[in-house]
């Protein structure tokens, strides 16, 4: 059985809580701005590699680099970390990554050159790594099943909002204080959701599964304790990797495909980016609202076939008026999807691996997905950035065919 939360349904399906129980909407509200640090970060980093790369007189391939050691750093924090939260606890462990992260952005200020930048941004990103899956298992696990996919779509949100910030803070910060400058904003997010989580206790759902266990599972195996339980693992992964692969290929090279192509300023791509942005945090919205109503894989795949759609047709524009408005609807399918998987993969493990899986999983697409700007970055060097997007295409059809095949409808599950 589920652990009792004080949340009723108001009559607009929107989330209501009763009042004078908060912790459950401080539990979201400190998930979301978790999340919103990583978004932030990420964004950021992208937009600084050029005046990085121009002060510490950095390569290509050492700029790039920067990118996919923060994400290998992601990848293995991630993993640690979420095992780590099965074990300790879900407030516990994101105090750890929060200033781990703090210190280590703090510290790339200061940076001299590319080697001991390059450690600071892999141990941040070590830092991130635990912060998607602890805070979906910490918030799906105080809230009821019939609002979970919502739930964890407002975490997802989180992200959107830090990616938002970044871009419109960017452009009018990073020519002022400069990209230290812009290092040591980053810290600000990491203070905010260490505030907010000061106060957060565990989901009763774990306190009774800590109390209750005399022995400690191995969240690992846990993962593949069956032959279902490894055909819905192996699903999620292959969901994971394509979002993360599509997401950072599209967003990391969207900026300087519509500076150096286009021939954009910074403030103008940086719109572009930020009207894309809002369609993906109005896709993560519905999908939230969709799935909770009609199942998880019918909404997955409401949202792939539309990905397939729109990636083909955004590689085929030319116009930039048009190019911004099918940018924020290409943002709708692709991202959209990231809304879901909180829920899913909270459901589909029991208490003492759900972090775990939420971290794993993910962060397994995410290594798949580190790839995704060196993939795009070399098709569009040898072909075209629209025939690199256009691409793109081909791994949402094998989404759909994972969603079909290997992943189980979980919705109205009780955690357990």
């Amino acid at each position: 059985m589920e652990a009792q939360t004080n949340t009723t349904m108001s009559n607009t399906g929107a989330l209501d809580a009763r009042p004078g129980h908060a912790a459950a909407w401080k539990t979201l509200a400190g998930s979301a701005i978790g999340y919103a640090m990583d978004g932030f970060d990420l964004l950021i980093l992208g937009f600084m590699l050029p005046a990085i790369g121009a002060a510490l007189a950095l390569t290509p391939a050492q700029s790039g680099a920067l990118v996919t050691w923060t994400l290998v750093g992601a990848v293995a924090g991630g993993i640690v970390f979420g095992a780590l939260s099965d074990r300790y606890g879900r407030v516990r462990v994101l105090t750890w990554t929060i200033v781990l992260f703090a210190v280590f952005t703090g510290l790339c200020a200061f940076a001299r050159g590319f080697t001991d930048l390059l450690i600071y941004r892999t141990i941040a990103g070590i830092g991130l790594g635990g912060e998607f899956g602890i805070g979906m298992a910490l918030a799906t696990e105080a809230w009821p099943a019939r609002q979970r996919a919502r739930v964890s779509s407002y975490v997802a949100l989180g992200w959107q909002a830090g990616v938002l910030l970044a871009a419109l803070l960017t452009p009018v910060l990073l020519p002022r204080i400069g990209w230290r400058g812009m290092f040591l904003l980053g810290v600000a997010p990491a203070l905010v959701a260490w505030f907010v989580r000061s106060s957060l206790h565990e989901p009763e759902v774990f306190v009774r599964h800590a109390r209750a266990r005399h022995g400690r599972a191995n969240a690992f195996r846990l993962l593949v304790a069956d032959a279902r339980t490894t055909r819905t693992s192996i699903g999620i992964v292959v969901l994971c990797s394509v979002q993360n692969f599509g997401y950072y290929g599209i967003m990391i090279w969207l900026p300087t495909y519509l500076s150096k192509t286009l021939g954009f300023s910074l403030t103008k791509s940086a719109m572009w980016t930020s009207v894309s942005v809002l369609g993906m945090m109005a896709g993560v919205a519905v999908f939230g609202q969709l799935a909770d109503r009609i199942g998880r894989k019918p909404t997955f795949l409401i949202f792939q076939a539309g990905s397939v759609a729109m990636v083909l047709a955004y590689a085929r524009l030319t116009d930039p008026v048009a190019m911004l408005w099918a940018g924020a609807l290409m943002g709708l399918f692709v991202n959209g999807m990231i809304g879901g998987y909180g829920a899913l993969i909270s459901e589909a493990y029991p208490t003492p691996a759900r972090a775990t899986a939420q971290n794993v999983l993910f962060n397994i697409g995410r290594a798949v997905g580190g790839f995704g700007p060196i993939v795009i970055g070399s098709l569009a060097t040898a072909y075209s950035f629209r025939v690199a997007i256009a691409l793109l295409a081909g791994i949402y059809v094998l989404d759909m065919l994972a969603t079909f095949f290997l992943v189980p409808e979980l919705k109205g599950v009780e955690l357990d």
